[in-house]
């Protein structure tokens, strides 16, 4: 079940985790005024934490879970014991930041990202490069063709540091770059290649080379290792017009593009190098920018820049390397691990987007990025499902309805044939008007008859019945019966769907029997339980 967050207030987070890289989140935290608590089991570590910010600290997670000051966790623990710890917090309704990785396998991140999602959490996870003023440069450069058409990627991350014997390099080092890939490409791989060598402490692998495979063309190569003589951070992007190159060990050139040209002369190329220019990028700790990404969302109700679905993506691809490194080396497809539902094949799906068990998406539908349906959802043919909009569980949606990014559909709502929603009230071709999209919110329960039109910014309130054809301009209250140009109420009705019978302020239904107390123009069950108050459960 859906629960509405209750902890949407000013970010009060503990760190559980203060170790090797936490004491790092510890910093921050503090620096931005929202470290609360500091947990750990090492006695050493909590120390530190008090002598440099003063912090509260203990030794058990269960006091940070049970604290009523703390509204989220930021999790630093070895990869093995993210499952658990996030899956507690998330459980303790709390907004959780966990580093990479987000699990060790696939099906429990699933489950993280699952069990968030129900209860409208904030799950993210810190795959820092993204925060990286560099790669976000980068990803401008790649977004807006300065580069041309990618070609090819290389990236590697070598050193000779802190070895790891409950994880390989692959599951440590490779998720900073695949993520950045992901994210630069905004596709998923079709398949992946990976070998590696196990040399320290057998069978952890200390070092890989993994191939992804893009449908587009596009092939990135990722070199890890732990065993380097010395330390190295590039990605290179090599583009049809240019290559960028982000060198993170580089105090001042962190990203430079070159614009090598190939000449054909005597019909052979030649190389034409160029010297390359440095891009300016701000000065700013990655780290910190993470950080402060995750207190807004959890003070805005945002969706994080690496939330739980992407870095699922990244598990998946994780999944597919090791397989493959254990097979041989050999390409292995990558197996996604979305939820069980059908589309026809004339649908159209992008990613990322949420699409619940048991949904049903039938032809010509389009569903659009980051657009959330629930479970057991029927799109009809011809539905088109806008980017951001969310869309419950048991919504039936007909033929030809396009439901754009601003409206939301609540559990057990009924969209009928060619019902017309807007998001713009007062619609221009020549000007743009995406930042005044008005919300529209369809309650649990709702109809709406065919051909309807729902004009923005209103509320359709829970198992409200407007009629075929009627244009709804304003709030319809919850079990009203709405009709006409412009929509008016002439009764009300049951949330099984009968009009129900009125004497005076009581009504009655003929089919169920159930009791409404109507005053003041609203109408409720006499069970006191409020129709708009109950709880909207997403998948």
């Amino acid at each position: 079940m859906m629960e509405s967050s209750d902890n949407r207030r000013e970010p009060r987070i503990a760190v559980a985790g203060a170790g090797y890289w936490g004491k790092n989140l510890v910093r921050n935290f503090h620096a931005l005024g929202a470290l609360e608590v500091v947990c750990d089991p090492n006695t050493a570590a909590l120390r530190n934490a008090e002598q440099e910010c003063a912090a509260r600290t203990t030794t058990e997670f269960r006091e940070v879970l049970e604290n009523p000051r703390v509204n989220a966790v930021a999790i630093a623990a070895p990869a093995a014991e993210h499952y658990v710890l996030v899956r507690s917090a998330l459980e303790a309704r709390k907004h959780v930041f966990v580093e990479k990785p987000l699990a060790l396998n696939c099906h429990e991140g699933r489950e993280l990202v699952e069990i968030a999602r129900q209860r409208r959490l904030v799950l993210m996870v810190g795959h820092i490069l993204a925060y990286h003023p560099a790669i976000v440069e980068l990803n401008r450069l790649v977004r807006t063709g300065d580069l041309g058409k990618i070609q090819y990627i290389y990236s590697s991350r070598l050193n000779l540091g802190k070895l790891r014997t409950e994880e390989s390099i692959l599951w440590s080092f490779a998720p900073h770059d695949i993520s950045v890939i992901l994210q630069m490409l905004d596709e998923t791989p079709v398949s992946c290649s990976a070998q590696g060598g196990s040399y320290l402490s057998p069978p952890v692998v200390d070092t890989t080379l993994s191939t992804l495979d893009f449908a587009s063309g596009v092939k990135a190569h990722i070199f890890v290792s732990w065993l380097h003589p010395f330390k190295e951070q590039r990605l290179c992007v090599i583009g049809s017009e240019r290559t960028a190159v982000f060198d993170d060990l580089e105090p001042e050139k962190k990203l430079v593009v070159y614009s090598h040209r190939i000449n054909w002369v005597e019909r052979k190329p030649v190389a034409q190098r160029d010297g390359g220019h440095a891009v300016a990028v701000p000065k700013q700790e990655p780290l910190r920018n993470e950080c402060q990404h995750f207190l807004d969302c959890v003070s805005n109700g945002a969706k994080p820049r690496t939330d739980g679905e992407s870095a699922l993506r990244v598990l998946e691809v994780l999944d597919s390397c090791e397989r493959s490194v254990r097979s041989g080396g050999g390409p292995v497809e990558l197996v996604r691990s979305e939820p069980n539902y059908f589309a026809h094949p004339t649908a159209v799906i992008d990613r990322p987007c949420r699409i619940g068990e048991g949904t049903k998406i039938w032809h010509f539908s389009h569903v659009m990025a980051d657009a959330t349906l629930g479970r057991n959802c029927n799109l009809g043919q011809n539905v088109v499902i806008s980017p951001g909009v969310r869309v419950g569980n048991n919504v039936k949606i007909q033929n030809n309805v396009s439901v754009y990014t601003g409206v939301e559909l609540e559990d057990d709502v009924f969209c009928g044939p060619s019902i017309v929603f807007t998001n713009v009230i007062n619609p221009r071709s020549h000007i743009v008007r995406k930042n005044e999209y008005m919300k529209t919110l369809v309650r649990r329960g709702a109809s709406i008859g065919a051909n309807a039109t729902i004009v923005c910014g209103v509320t359709i309130g829970a198992y409200a019945l407007v009629g075929a054809g009627a244009v709804v301009t304003r709030d319809v209250p919850d079990y009203a019966l709405i009709v006409g140009n412009p929509g008016r109420r002439i009764g009300w009705m049951c949330c099984c769907g009968v009009r129900l019978l009125e004497i005076e302020s009581q009504a009655s239904c003929p089919s169920c029997s159930l009791e409404y107390l109507i005053e003041h123009s609203t109408c409720r069950q006499l069970d006191g339980v409020s129709a708009a108050s109950a709880d909207f459960e997403m998948s």
